[in-house]
């Protein structure tokens, strides 16, 4: 039963992906608030209007699937507005969080024949959506367009490493403010200092899946660091960043 609904949901995404090619959409890299981190910086203007005319912008309400695992890999997609989670299903429809992506991040895998990953929206997002086979064939004529995508899987290893140490060597306190910095760094614009207020892309649910931890641990950990003063949560999701120093000190607890 498990293996069937999955089948039926892998098809209805693809045909998603597919329908996200084709849409209207154009792209507009002149307001585009990621154009000067997205992999695309790389190339000249003219090579960057080439893929403007080839490919599509698409908007994606929160937990829409972008990319189904087992759908061709046959679209590059650069995410410019939002958050999404990469994630694996097991038979049982057990799901584990194993990237966040967050924006001038890539989407699905770009060099495989087919996607291997869940990749679903965690906000309302937007993207950039290329054919790969263009992107692949630039990227042998172009050597700075390579090394940006060199620079890019570089950067994602870097992350699941980091990732894999959130959750393996700190205790629940550190892991919890490790994740509100990580999320810190990824809301804000600039690489040089990180957002003090942003929206939490994780519900509580899913950070608890993410740290391997329980939700009523996350809840705690939340409720204590705001009674400490660390931080202050704004609203459903939002969150602000009270004391700086005493969030790193804990993230490296």
């Amino acid at each position: 039963m498990a293996a069937a609904t999955a089948a039926a949901c892998s098809k209805g995404c693809s045909k998603r992906w597919r329908e996200a090619v084709s849409g209207p959409a154009p792209i507009v890299c002149d307001t585009c608030p990621v154009a000067d981190r997205a992999v695309c910086s790389a190339l000249s203007p003219d090579d960057r209007g080439e893929l403007t005319r080839i490919g599509h912008h698409r908007r994606y309400a929160r937990g829409e699937t972008i990319v189904a695992a087992g759908d061709s890999a046959t679209v590059c997609a650069t995410l410019t507005r939002g958050a999404a989670k990469m994630s694996t299903i097991d038979r049982d429809g057990t799901e584990r969080i194993v990237a966040l992506v967050h924006p001038a991040g890539m989407l699905g895998q770009l060099f495989a024949p087919t996607a291997t990953l869940h990749v679903t929206a965690l906000t309302d997002s937007e993207a950039c959506l290329f054919p790969a086979s263009h992107v692949a064939a630039l990227s042998d004529t172009r050597p700075a367009l390579a090394r940006r995508l060199l620079a890019e899987v570089s950067r994602e290893l870097d992350e699941s490493r980091a990732l894999i140490d959130l959750i393996s060597k700190r205790q629940a306190k550190g892991r919890v403010a490790a994740l509100i910095l990580a999320f810190a760094r990824a809301a804000s614009p600039a690489p040089c200092h990180d957002a003090e207020s942003f929206d939490l892309p994780l519900t509580r649910g899913e950070m608890a899946q993410l740290l391997g931890i329980t939700i009523e641990t996350v809840s705690r950990t939340l409720t204590a660091l705001e009674d400490a003063g660390v931080i202050v949560r704004q609203g459903s999701h939002g969150i602000a960043i009270l004391d700086r120093t005493a969030l790193d000190d804990l993230a490296e607890s």
